[in-house]
């Protein structure tokens, strides 16, 4: 499979992913107590789906990284890797979420009764997330669009302001707690945002014809004249 091939399926699948986890965020908030089970588990499929879709992207982005820059392949491998470990801590997150609402007699909001999801929901998704965005940022940076990277490493800021919130409480109306409405629904609203935006960049800069030598067909930078030159 060629490599262009390969980035139009990463991006294909960043914002298909993220249009599935955005339709999921709004079923958190319509009800104000506890929700019905088919309320949760309609949404923490929907996520699930997203975030399959999101290895999907993970592993597509550090092959491209590696052809279209070899120079910053180490960053693309650390934004993949950075970027599945998060995306294990989201589904072992759901999957807690999904089994306390089977077993439960009675309709439950999984977002309090669920103790374990708080930090994981929240600080350590916020660092996982910012470390991913960080490598993202520095890994694209010239062969994407100039916002990709200046909007990823805002982004990480965002989210490493959020890490302390493990400090603040467990109550979900409020915005800086460990489990609060803007340490896990803003921020990853914010973040599904960027990466359906991101899936569109990545898919709409694959060019069209063949890419013999792994780099983009718009790049003009000497150190990636000189990989090329390498080969």
């Amino acid at each position: 499979m060629g490599i262009n091939q390969i980035q139009r399926i990463t991006g294909a699948a960043a914002f298909v992913g993220a249009g599935c986890t955005l339709i999921e965020l709004p079923l958190y908030f319509v009800y104000s107590g506890a929700p019905p089970d088919a309320n949760v588990l309609t949404r923490c499929l929907l996520g699930m789906i997203g975030l399959t879709l999101f290895v999907v992207f993970m592993s597509g982005l550090a092959a491209v990284v590696r052809h279209r820059d070899p120079e910053r392949a180490w960053f693309g491998s650390l934004a993949a890797a950075a970027g599945t470990a998060w995306l294990t801590v989201t589904f072992v997150s759901t999957g807690l979420e999904v089994g306390a609402v089977i077993a439960a007699p009675e309709p439950i909001d999984p977002t309090i009764t669920v103790t374990g999801t708080y930090i994981l929901y929240g600080t350590v998704s916020r660092l996982l997330e910012g470390l991913f965005l960080v490598a993202f940022a520095i890994a694209v940076t010239r062969w994407l669009p100039r916002w990709c990277g200046v909007t990823g490493g805002a982004l990480a800021a965002v989210n490493f302001a959020f890490v302390p919130s493990l400090f603040f409480g467990n109550t979900p109306a409020d915005f800086y707690a460990a489990n609060g409405w803007g340490t896990t629904a803003t921020v990853g609203g914010l973040t599904m945002l960027w990466l359906f935006a991101i899936g569109i960049a990545l898919y709409r800069s694959a060019p069209k014809g063949t890419d013999q030598y792994g780099l983009s067909a718009t790049s003009t930078r000497p150190s990636l004249i000189a990989a090329r030159n390498r080969r």
